[in-house]
């Protein structure tokens, strides 16, 4: 199955940044890009890829334990930018950047401790996704209109590990449908 570990936001925050995406839907050249699903919003920590059944009990188990490891933190949705010459367009973050990013660290070491291959680690940027593009497109303005947007604040409690079900009806637009397998708490108590 295709899975990655993740941060997702609460409701509160989904929708706040729902009504932000809403505006930039209004934007000139905003039908050059591929909005993604409000069901798809998370903060990736570490893509997984294909991993086979028999391999998902460890990960899992080293995931809950460097979930423990992790003491919940604030975390907000704020400001965007942008991969690959607008291939991406993406909201940023702001809190404890650093236990994201130790988190995100954790998350790709239980993976590879449980046998996942992984390839090359690159230093964790954290984003999350509301638009892509198969071609080089400006979205200079839509980076601009995200650079003043700040969510709410909310503690991040737990780490989730998340399956991916690609589309296979081949119908234009179709989003890729996300399903939470695991949830395990942050900090001692979790």
């Amino acid at each position: 199955m295709r899975l990655f570990a993740a941060v997702l936001p609460p409701e509160d925050v989904i929708a706040e940044l729902a009504s932000e995406v809403a505006e930039l839907r209004k934007l000139p050249g905003a039908d050059a890009l591929r909005w993604t699903g409000v069901p798809g919003w998370h903060y990736t920590l570490a893509f997984y890829g294909e991993v086979d059944d028999d391999v998902v009990p460890e990960l899992s188990e080293r995931l809950a334990r460097a979930a423990r490891r992790t003491d919940p933190f604030p975390l907000a949705v704020r400001g965007g930018g942008q991969f690959g010459h607008g291939r991406a367009l993406w909201a940023g973050a702001e809190g404890d950047l650093a236990a994201l990013r130790l988190l995100a660290e954790r998350a790709e070491a239980a993976a590879r401790k449980a046998g996942v291959e992984m390839g090359e680690h690159r230093r964790y940027r954290a984003h999350l996704t509301v638009a892509r593009s198969r071609s080089d497109v400006d979205v200079r303005g839509f980076v601009e209109a995200l650079s003043g947007f700040a969510g709410r604040t909310w503690a991040v409690e737990e780490l989730a590990l998340v399956r991916s079900n690609l589309p296979t009806s081949g119908v234009p637009g179709e989003q890729p449908r996300y399903e939470v397998v695991g949830r395990w708490g942050l900090g001692a108590a979790g």
